[in-house]
């Protein structure tokens, strides 16, 4: 089939993700609060228009036309609950897996492709979140995926098409022909800077070594986006769990683990949605996600990924370049200690040469000119990110 048009997440979808803050104990009424929430919050206005049901919310048992069914939690059922959001100028969201079962045990669409869809539709879905549990019964993944797609294509409705395959067959090689926007390309995000080795999942440190070393980032841009997992900012001790693990597991994330987590998804054009209680949130996470100039940095319209300039045991520099010609550089300290680091814009992906540029610091707004030299003092763990713009 045909690669999706680039109208239709032309850039990384912003929004919201129950999985993280309620796991499978999600309620309709936890859902009208986040979209409530995204409007009060000014994260709506900011930019984050999605409200995805994540896992649970489905009966045990289809109809007898094979149908899904919400469960009594949602008592008045999807097309009720998507009116609701649409009605706070949001967009709704569902989720189901490629395969026999949802990865708690509840029934999916593998062989019900188009019958799915066609509920999807009906509902007012505008985002499809499809995952890779249960019973492939011998098929691919693409073969899985692809179907799907074309049964999204073919209902007289947009819906974004997320895949979540945890990047095990390299999608972003293949995601956009079988009609994805997006795909998953790591393992599920925890919010803990590394996951121990014996756990399932990644840290935000395994996450981001894992998207230096994929060759991915040529796959990536306006209408299909490489999606590094949902957004752990807010997380902290039994919150932010994978679908694979007990809810008792304790993962705080620092503030400075936090910048450099959504530092990097911005720099990423990662598709961003957040994963925390919306209607608990502190200043902190409210102030770093709604941060204007890293946002505009994650929406840039050229829709490229930032890849690393230089990577060391103890810092790194990546950088992505910008429709201005210009670049974001971000610096980050990988060591225990505060430390100066540098580069010079001619080691950046800067499109445009000047004998002036412009700097501007992303967390504080300051400004200053350069002829060239870039520098930033870093604390452990954190990231300093600076636009560059050729003056």
């Amino acid at each position: 089939m045909d690669p999706p048009p680039t109208g239709l997440a032309a850039t990384p979808p912003l929004g919201w993700n129950s999985w993280n803050a309620f796991s499978c104990e999600v309620t309709e009424s936890d859902i009208r609060a986040a979209a409530d929430a995204l409007v009060e919050t000014g994260l709506r206005d900011a930019g984050y228009e999605y409200v995805v049901v994540d896992d649970c919310w489905m009966a045990s048992e289809l109809d007898g036309d094979g149908r899904l069914q919400p469960s009594a939690d949602f008592p008045n059922g999807m097309a009720a609950l998507a009116d609701y959001v649409h009605d706070r100028g949001l967009r709704f969201g569902l989720y189901s897996s490629a395969g026999t079962e949802t990865c708690q045990g509840y029934p999916a669409s593998l062989g019900r492709e188009r019958l799915h869809a066609e509920q999807f539709a009906e509902w007012g879905v505008d985002y499809l979140k499809y995952d890779n549990c249960g019973d492939h019964r011998g098929r691919d993944a693409i073969d899985r995926y692809a179907a799907m797609g074309e049964a999204l294509a073919g209902v007289d409705r947009d819906i974004v098409y997320s895949i979540c395959e945890w990047g095990k067959n390299q999608p972003w090689e293949w995601g956009r022909n079988v009609g994805g926007h997006l795909w998953r390309a790591t393992d599920d995000l925890v919010a803990k800077w590394r996951a121990d080795p014996d756990e399932f999942g990644l840290g935000v440190a395994d996450v981001l070594d894992r998207m230096a070393d994929i060759d991915a980032a040529a796959a990536h841009g306006p209408g299909g986006w490489n999606d590094p997992d949902m957004l752990q900012i807010g997380n902290g001790p039994q919150s932010g769990q994978s679908e694979h693990e007990p809810v008792d597991v304790q993962r705080p994330l620092t503030e400075a683990e936090q910048r450099t987590h959504f530092a990097f998804w911005c720099l990423l054009a990662a598709p961003l949605m957040i994963g925390t209680d919306l209607t608990s949130l502190s200043a902190f996470d409210r102030e770093l996600l709604t941060n204007e100039r890293l946002l505009a940095i994650d929406q840039d319209p050229l829709g490229i990924q930032g890849t690393p300039d230089r990577r060391g045991a103890d810092e790194e520099i990546w950088s992505k370049r910008l429709h201005d010609g210009g670049a974001a550089v971000a610096f980050h300290n990988r060591g225990a200690s505060e430390r100066e680091l540098s580069t010079h814009v001619s080691a950046v992906d800067v499109r445009n040469s000047a004998d002036r540029y412009r700097v501007c610091d992303c967390w504080t707004g300051n400004e200053w000119e350069t002829s060239g030299p870039l520098a930033m003092t870093v604390k452990p763990r954190d990231t300093a990110i600076v636009r560059v713009t050729p003056q």
